[in-house]
C-alpha cells in the first residue's frame, strides 16, 4: 500500500512525483495540478504532499503519510474553500504561513483545491500569492489545483510546475470503488460509467440511490422538452433539483455551526435577543452559510447539466455509427429517440447550448436565466411520447 493507491489511471502523474520525491534536482517550489472534473487533482496533491513527509517516500502506512492524507499534518495546510471564491485576506494569511519554517516535517506545504477561485471575480488574491511564489521560502511547497491552466492567471502558471492529469478509464474507477468502498461490481461499473469517471460522483451514485433517481429524471427530461412550456418546466425542474438539495445539505449543518458559535462565545441559545456583539458575528456566520449554499446549489446544477448533455452525446455517436462506448446504456430509449429526431448538427447544437448556460452560471447569471435560455434551445422536433 502506498499514497498514489486512491490515483487511478494516473502513471505519468504517479511517475513524475515520485521522481520528484526521490530527486531534489526534480524538485520545485511550486506545482500546478491540471485535469478534468474528478481526475483527482487534489487527490495527486495530498498524496504528493504525504509522500514528500514520509521518511520512506510515500508508504502510505506511517504518521506522516497518514495525517498528511487526511490533512491533520502540522505543515500541511489544506485549502478547501466553500464558498464562490478565496478571499483576498486569506491569500495573505496563506502567504504569511508560507514564510515560515517547517514545524515537525521535512517541508511546509500548501495545498489549494481550488486555485480556479483565486480569481473568480478580481485577480486580487491570486496576486497576492505572487511575491510568494517569486521569491519562495526554502522548504516550502504549493500545490495548486485547477480544472486547467486557462483557469489560473499567467503570473502563477510561469512560476510553477505543470502536472496534467487525465480522465481515468472508467475500468479503473469501478475497480476503486469495489476496492476501497466495497461496491459490488456491476453497481461499480454502472456508476463511473454513468459518472463519466468522476471518481467522486461515481461513489455517490454508487452509494445514494436517490442520487441516482435526481439522475434517471434529468436524463429522461431531454425527450419530454417540446414545447415552450415544457422548456421553462423543465428549467424550473432542474433549479428545483438543486435548491432542494443544497437545502438538505445545509440546514443540519448550519444549525449545528451556529450552536458551536453561540456556545464558543458563552451565549444563551435560547435568548430572543442576542448583544450586539454576538450578532454581529452571527450575521457573520449567515453570510458565509448562504455563499456557501450558493455555491453547492451551482455545484449541483451543474453536475445535473454534466448528466444532461451525456444523453445529447450519446446520441451523437449513435447518429454518426461511431464505434465509442455510451455513458448512459440503460436510457437506449431516450438516446434513440434523440437520434432519431435531431440531425449531427442540431445534436452539437444542443451540447453547446448547455455548455453556454454552464458558463453563464459560473459567470454569475442567475441559474434559473440560464437554464431557461438553454431549455428553449433543446426543445423537441416533435412529442416522441416518452
Amino acid at each position: 500500500m502506498t499514497v498514489w493507491r486512491d490515483l487511478v489511471g494516473q502513471e505519468p502523474t504517479v511517475e513524475t512525483l515520485s521522481r520528484a520525491v526521490r530527486d531534489d534536482s526534480a524538485m520545485t517550489h511550486a506545482w500546478l495540478f491540471t485535469g478534468p472534473p474528478g481526475s483527482g487533482r487534489s487527490t495527486a496533491a495530498r498524496a504528493f504532499a504525504a509522500a514528500l513527509q514520509c521518511p520512506q517516500g510515500g508508504c502510505g502506512e506511517c504518521r506522516e503519510c497518514r495525517t498528511a492524507l487526511d490533512g491533520t499534518h502540522a505543515d500541511v495546510h489544506v485549502v478547501a474553500t466553500e464558498g464562490l471564491s478565496i478571499k483576498v485576506a486569506e491569500a495573505r494569511a496563506l502567504v504569511q504561513e508560507a514564510a515560515l519554517r517547517p514545524s515537525v516535517g521535512r517541508w511546509r506545504i500548501i495545498v489549494i483545491e481550488d486555485a480556479d477561485r483565486l480569481t473568480s471575480y478580481t485577480d486580487a488574491p491570486a496576486d497576492a500569492l505572487l511575491k510568494a511564489l517569486e521569491e519562495p521560502t526554502p522548504r516550502t511547497v504549493w500545490m495548486l489545483c485547477a480544472p486547467s491552466l486557462e483557469d489560473v492567471i499567467v503570473t502563477i502558471r510561469s512560476r510553477s510546475r505543470h502536472v496534467r492529469l487525465r480522465t481515468p478509464p472508467v475500468e479503473a474507477v469501478a475497480d476503486l470503488l469495489q476496492r476501497r468502498d466495497g461496491v459490488d461490481p456491476a453497481m461499480a461499473l454502472h456508476a463511473a460509467r454513468a459518472a463519466q469517471s468522476h471518481i467522486g460522483l461515481a461513489r455517490r451514485l454508487a452509494r445514494d440511490e436517490q442520487a441516482r433517481i435526481r439522475r434517471r429524471d434529468v436524463v429522461a427530461m431531454a425527450t419530454k422538452i417540446v414545447g415552450v412550456g415544457d422548456a421553462i418546466g423543465a428549467a424550473a425542474d432542474l433549479a428545483q433539483i438543486a435548491d432542494e438539495e443544497s437545502s438538505a445539505s445545509a440546514s443540519e449543518r448550519d444549525a449545528i455551526e451556529r450552536a458551536q458559535l453561540l456556545e464558543t462565545l458563552g451565549a444563551d441559545p435560547t435568548a430572543r435577543t442576542q448583544p450586539p456583539h454576538i450578532r454581529s458575528q452571527l450575521a457573520a456566520l449567515e453570510r458565509e452559510q448562504k455563499t456557501r449554499a450558493t455555491r453547492h446549489g451551482r455545484d449541483v446544477v451543474d453536475r445535473a447539466l454534466i448528466d444532461l448533455a451525456s444523453v445529447y452525446r450519446d446520441a451523437l455517436v449513435l447518429r454518426l455509427g461511431s464505434d465509442v462506448d455510451l455513458v448512459n446504456p440503460d436510457a437506449m430509449d431516450k438516446v434513440r429517440g434523440l437520434a432519431s429526431v435531431f440531425s449531427a448538427e442540431q445534436l452539437l447544437g444542443a451540447m453547446d447550448a448547455i455548455t453556454q448556460a454552464r458558463d453563464r452560471i459560473n459567470a454569475n447569471v442567475p441559474p434559473l436565466l440560464a437554464l431557461e435560455a438553454m431549455a428553449l434551445s433543446l426543445r423537441m422536433p416533435r412529442d416522441l411520447g416518452m
